[in-house]
C-alpha cells in the first residue's frame, strides 16, 4: 500500500510539473506576440519620424499587429487547455483510469505552424 501512495504521489507531481511547463509555454508564446505588436508600434513610429523628416515612405503592410495579436490569444488559449488538461489529468489520477490524449500537442502544433508560415510569407514579401 505504501509503494502504492508513493507512486500515486509522484503521478500528482509529474501531473503538475507538465501543467507548469504548459504554463511557461504559454507565458513565451504571449511574450514572443507582445514584442511582435510592440515592434510594430514602434516601426510605425519610425516611419512617421522618417517621413516628416526626409519625406520617405517606409512601406508597412500592418499584419504584424494582427499576428502578435493572435499569437497572444494562442498563448491565452494554451494555459486554458493545459488548465483544462491538468484538472482532467487529475481527476483521472484519482480515479485510477489515465488515459492518454494527444490533441492539445497536435492543437498547438498546428496553430504554431500556421503562425510560421504566416509569419515567413510575410517576411519574404516584405523584404
Amino acid at each position: 500500500m505504501n509503494e502504492e501512495k508513493k507512486e500515486n504521489i509522484s503521478d500528482y507531481l509529474a501531473n503538475e510539473r507538465t501543467f507548469l511547463a504548459w504554463v511557461r509555454t504559454s507565458i513565451g508564446i504571449m511574450a514572443f506576440g507582445f514584442v511582435v505588436v510592440k515592434f510594430s508600434l514602434f516601426i510605425k513610429q519610425i516611419s512617421l519620424i522618417l517621413q516628416n523628416e526626409h519625406t520617405v515612405k517606409v512601406p508597412h503592410t500592418g499584419y504584424s499587429a494582427v499576428l502578435g495579436i493572435v499569437l497572444v490569444a494562442i498563448g491565452v488559449l494554451t494555459l486554458l487547455m493545459s488548465f483544462i488538461r491538468y484538472k482532467n489529468i487529475n481527476r483521472q489520477l484519482r480515479e485510477g483510469a489515465y488515459q492518454n490524449s494527444s490533441l492539445m500537442i497536435t492543437l498547438l502544433t498546428s496553430l504554431i505552424l500556421l503562425i510560421s508560415i504566416l509569419l515567413i510569407a510575410y517576411l519574404v514579401k516584405a523584404a
